[in-house]
């Protein structure tokens, strides 16, 4: 399946490429190769990066109590009451929500591009995603990296979300910040590789 953000892009590149492709096996001509290897290959790539597999919590053995990844990636940074998680160019770059609520309002905020794991990345442009939550709101934030130049959501204010529900992506390298509301214990730490919709990354603490 290819992610909503990438679809149009996607269907381009196809029809370029098969559109070069025809005009090589016409014309053999040794530049049409070299531009349908070229196109074929940078489809190839784009189709993975936009590819937005099927998750379910279930399979972690998430519950109410607990919140999930809202991206895939490896933790960055890990607070208190914030865990940030960097997105390569090989992670699958669809968001989901980290836990069952209403959206707030989301916020976008221009800003710079640079490299999504820097600490100045937080002057990069971002969208901001507030959930009101059963234990409190969570802070779902997309910050846009080197190469991001787009930022797609898909909900807007007054959504009711599901945990795991796809709630929008970043093109190309990035970063996506989330706040846990106080009462939840972190579980996971700096280092650790994290998969979107599935990994258990903070669970209530029960008295």
């Amino acid at each position: 399946m290819i992610a909503k953000g990438g679809r149009r892009i996607s269907v381009t590149l196809i029809i370029l490429t098969a559109t070069t492709g025809a005009l090589q096996l016409h014309y053999r001509s040794t530049p049409l190769f070299a531009l349908f290897f070229l196109t074929a290959g940078f489809t190839a790539f784009t189709l993975f990066f936009f590819r937005d597999p099927e998750r379910s919590h279930l399979s972690g053995e998430a519950g109410q109590e607990e919140m999930i990844a809202p991206a895939d990636g490896r933790v960055i940074e890990c607070s208190k009451n914030k865990i940030c998680i960097f997105m390569s160019l090989l992670d699958v770059h669809v968001n989901r929500a980290p836990i069952d609520g209403r959206v707030k309002c989301t916020r976008h905020v221009p800003g710079n591009h640079i490299q999504a794991y820097k600490k100045d990345s937080k002057k990069n442009e971002r969208n901001h995603i507030l959930i009101e939550t059963t234990y409190g709101d969570v802070l779902v934030t997309q910050i846009a990296g080197i190469l991001a130049r787009r930022i797609v959501t898909y909900i807007t204010s007054d959504t009711r979300v599901r945990k795991g529900q796809r709630i929008g992506m970043i093109r190309y390298g990035s970063r996506v910040d989330v706040t846990v509301p106080p009462g939840f214990e972190i579980l996971v730490s700096v280092g650790e590789r994290l998969r979107c919709g599935e990994t258990i990354i903070a669970r209530v603490v029960k008295p």
